[in-house]
């Protein structure tokens, strides 16, 4: 019974100042759209970005760098162990790029749970043949339905059918970029040198695009036999090994516990892209700080005009306490009112928020570097909703907690003496 009279007299007290009331609301809704539709674009730009690189990136890569041996003759020599040894234009050893025995590698990590998918891949620098030009690129030979599981392959093809690598023998699928240098259509036939002068000629079968011009430009694709073909190489023969985990969390890990048991060098997602986490979590905060500082700005607003309402209530407030009202029904009174401002506002938020989302998810975005994007990426998580919405509360409640407080102390003897 109490808590509907406290109600009713709070009802009644924003019903009197309804111009002020409805300004706070907008406050408060304004600050939670804007929240909501900053932060699922810039979430969306990041995923947007991120994905350009992290899709076409395994967490854990195998391979065989080319690097000097750690150990030169001279440390081998007794004599000389107790020595300082300076050793000048140190050459790479003579190890080759493929993975030795990369089936029982391969074996062994497809029965560990912890992994979503194995890809093998060859990656070798070849020569386009163009007329009398020479044009450098990259020839990746894949596992055409494992790529296309694992790194979305198919969504990156442009033109043609990703699947004629595997269908068509000596097929290519290029980079958009180095077709439209070699002026190449699909249907033709480009002729391939490798960097031993092994020469092939292949079937352009589509183009990829992966929005990064520059590896456009030289970046091809091959089926893994066409190209061992083209390198004079058995089917044994893998440069490196992609896996993709089931939490890319545990790549770091995996990778140094892998390559120490397999003595391969091993790559992990978080090392080789640390640059794009970086960025990402910079852009996240940065629209966190802008989206709850409107927040806070709205607070402030509700702050004001509950102080305000306290000044002109005077009166009311020392009525309401000489007939009975605590200083807690008083404080209670207020706090209704903020709180009720702040749900006012927050449910409105959340609605124009979504609908300024999906306005933004409209809006054509149209490029030739992301043939896959049509439109402006937005992110629809619910957790930004529930973070609006509980931020507004507890903001529009300490924002009428302490003029609420002012209010359940004042003595209305003084009040009425005043008057």
């Amino acid at each position: 019974m109490k808590f509907r009279l406290n109600w009713e007299i709070a009802y009644s007290l924003l019903l009197a100042r309804w111009k002020q009331t409805l300004v706070a609301a907008i406050g408060v809704t304004f600050s939670i759209t804007m929240f909501i539709a900053l932060l699922g674009f810039m979430t969306g730009l990041n995923d947007l970005l991120d994905g350009l690189i992290l899709n076409r990136t395994p967490h854990i890569k195998f391979f065989n760098e080319i690097k000097p041996s750690k150990v030169q003759p001279i440390d081998l020599s007794e004599k000389l162990k107790s020595s300082f040894n300076f050793i000048e234009s140190v050459k790479p050893n003579t190890e080759r790029v493929e993975i030795y025995n990369v089936s029982a590698i391969m074996s062994a990590l497809s029965k560990d749970k912890r992994v979503l998918g194995i890809a093998p891949k060859i990656t070798t620098q070849v020569f386009y043949n163009v007329g009398a030009i020479d044009i450098t690129g990259v020839i990746n030979g894949i596992e055409v339905e494992q790529e296309n599981k694992l790194f979305f392959f198919s969504d990156y093809v442009v033109q043609g059918n990703y699947i004629d690598l595997k269908n068509i023998p000596n097929s290519i699928i290029l980079g958009k970029a180095a077709a439209d240098k070699m002026l190449t259509k699909v249907g033709d036939v480009v002729q391939v040198t490798s960097a031993k002068g092994e020469r092939i000629q292949l079937k352009v079968v589509g183009f990829f695009q992966s929005g990064l011009q520059d590896l456009d430009k030289v970046q091809s694709y091959a089926s893994i036999a066409t190209t061992q073909k083209l390198l004079g190489q058995t089917s044994s023969y893998i440069t490196d090994v992609q896996v993709k985990l089931k939490d890319l969390n545990l790549a770091p890990e995996l990778a140094k516990y892998y390559g120490s048991l397999f003595n391969v060098d091993t790559e992990d997602l978080q090392t080789v892209n640390s640059q794009f986490e970086t960025g990402t979590r910079v852009r996240t905060l940065i629209s966190y700080t802008v989206g709850i500082t409107l927040l806070i700005v709205a607070g402030f607003g509700i702050y004001n005009i509950l102080n305000m309402m306290i000044y002109e209530k005077m009166d009311s407030i020392a009525i309401l306490k000489a007939t009975g009202f605590s200083g807690k029904d008083v404080n209670n009174i207020f706090i209704t009112i903020s709180l009720s401002i702040g749900v006012f506002g927050g449910v409105f938020g959340l609605l124009f928020g979504y609908l300024i989302s999906k306005l933004i998810d409209q809006i054509p975005f149209v490029t030739s570097a992301l043939p896959t994007i049509s439109t402006y990426p937005v992110n629809y998580n619910p957790m930004y909703y529930f973070i609006g919405v509980t931020f507004a509360i507890i903001t529009t409640y300490f924002a009428g907690f302490f003029p609420a407080r002012k209010a359940s102390k004042i003595d209305p003897v003084i009040i009425i003496r005043g008057k």
